[in-house]
């Protein structure tokens, strides 16, 4: 089962298990959404379920609001990310926030899903990834995605949330996993993480997973960026590699335990990121927050920062790396990237 199919299971389920569920967006009804994740659903669960909406995304999310509000369950589609800003004002400032100024009175168990990154040719309006302009949010649970079976357990374990969740998908990777070379478009047959139970199951929310363990070093990565990873890593140093599903809230257990028990921090002092967001102002995205939280725990080496500025100014938080650098398995040049981190050997 691809992603696209695990997403429609999912989407499925929900509509069947609970009648509170609804789902629209733009052309997510008859047509079945661009990348036809809903196709099927209107036809089976009926136009007053599944249905479309004009194409303005506040007032997407404005309706997503109130039917929350009012005991329903919306699954609102944003048909990409790059166009979520203009709900951006309903999400971080109403949607995110509601809970806490009633006291715990209200809430709006709202999923936006948005189909997120590059590699499709879809020019910078069709590209991108706003993940971390949304992960410093209180109250907002950001999700990402990065096989058929956590995109299904996690779209599920979103959908039942009682707090909002935007629910990233990475579209290069709906049909086949992503190594890193544009001219290798694989397919998910075969791959372990395809077979997707039809049931229900849950993947937890803010749970991280190993997909692979070593000594070197740790590469926390999350969507796309987790295949492209692996590639990289396969026949190169003993790496650990963290799949990491939340950003934020991140499993900052999950770090730590994997970077204590194999000495990627304490001894070795290398701990890489790979992600998709644009390169930037790292404090809004995990990475600045794990080096931040080591350090205060008296963790790493010396020179790392005890502030947010020292990261901006020094550099010594983990930057995304060339992705040419990643599929051409050139890792003998990571450790040159930051000079703050030094090769085991």
């Amino acid at each position: 089962m691809n992603m696209i199919k695990s997403l429609n299971s999912a989407l499925s389920i929900s509509l069947k298990d609970d009648p509170n569920v609804v789902i629209f967006g733009e052309d997510v009804g008859y047509f079945g959404g661009v990348f036809r994740v809903t196709e099927g659903l209107q036809k089976e669960y009926g136009p007053h379920r599944v249905f479309d909406s004009p194409l303005a995304e506040g007032g997407i999310a404005a309706i997503a609001m109130g039917m929350g509000l009012n005991g329903l369950r919306p699954v609102a589609e944003i048909q990409f990310a790059d166009y979520i800003f203009p709900a951006y004002d309903q999400i971080v400032n109403e949607i995110a926030k509601l809970r806490h100024r009633s006291g715990g009175e209200f809430s709006s168990p709202v999923t936006f899903r948005t189909p997120a990154g590059g590699g499709i040719k879809g020019g910078h309006h069709h590209s991108q990834s706003p993940e971390a302009q949304f992960t410093h949010t209180p109250g907002l649970k950001v999700v990402y995605c990065s096989t058929p079976y956590n995109a299904k357990g996690l779209l599920l374990a979103s959908i039942e949330c009682n707090d909002p969740v935007i629910f990233f998908e990475p579209k290069r990777c709906y049909r086949g996993p992503f190594y890193g070379d544009p001219h290798n478009v694989p397919t998910w047959n075969g791959h372990p993480d395809a077979d997707v139970p039809e049931d229900h199951y849950i993947v937890p929310l803010e749970q991280a997973r190993v997909v692979r363990e070593g000594s070197a070093c740790t590469v926390i990565a999350y969507g796309t960026m987790v295949h492209v990873a692996e590639q990289a890593i396969k026949d190169s140093w003993p790496t650990s590699l963290l799949l990491n599903l939340n950003i934020p809230p991140c499993d900052k257990s999950k770090i730590k335990e994997l970077s204590w028990t194999r000495l990627s921090v304490r001894k070795y002092k290398n701990q890489f990121s790979k992600r998709e967001d644009p390169r930037g102002d790292d404090y809004y995205w995990l990475a600045g927050e794990v080096v931040l939280d080591l350090k205060s725990k008296g963790y790493g080496p010396k020179n790392w920062p005890s502030d947010v500025s020292q990261i901006q100014e020094n550099k010594i938080s983990l930057t995304p790396v060339e992705p040419d650098l990643f599929w051409r398995g050139n890792l003998e040049d990571l450790p040159k990237i930051n000079n703050s981190f030094v090769n085991p050997s």
